[in-house]
């Protein structure tokens, strides 16, 4: 009766240590595999002043002000006077995302 009960323990565990090293590989397998993923995936950087706004907000920055300096380009024929409105332009930039966007 011993002997027979030091079997049947012996089988569990047997049978417990192959699946404790079956969770063991799985848990390596998915480690590995999200080292890999974290690896290959750009990381976002975001300090700075301009990754506090969105990204429309940012080409909004960008395309508003130069679409201005070509307006004042193509409509003010002196050349003096274009390059003191685009100077304008520039130089009120900052206040005006300051005021229309809020400041974050």
């Amino acid at each position: 009766m011993s002997k027979e009960r030091a079997r049947r323990r012996a089988e569990r565990l047997a049978v417990l240590e192959k699946e404790k090293a079956a969770r063991a590989r799985k848990v390596a397998r998915r480690q590995r595999r999200r080292t890999l993923v974290r690896r290959l995936t750009p990381q976002r950087r975001s300090s700075g002043r301009l990754h506090r706004r969105s990204r429309a907000q940012r080409a909004g920055i960008v395309v508003i002000p130069l679409g201005a300096a070509a307006l004042v380009w193509f409509l003010v024929p002196e050349l003096a006077l274009r390059l003191v409105l685009i100077a304008m332009i520039v130089l009120v930039l900052p206040a005006l995302v300051v005021v229309v966007l809020g400041r974050r």
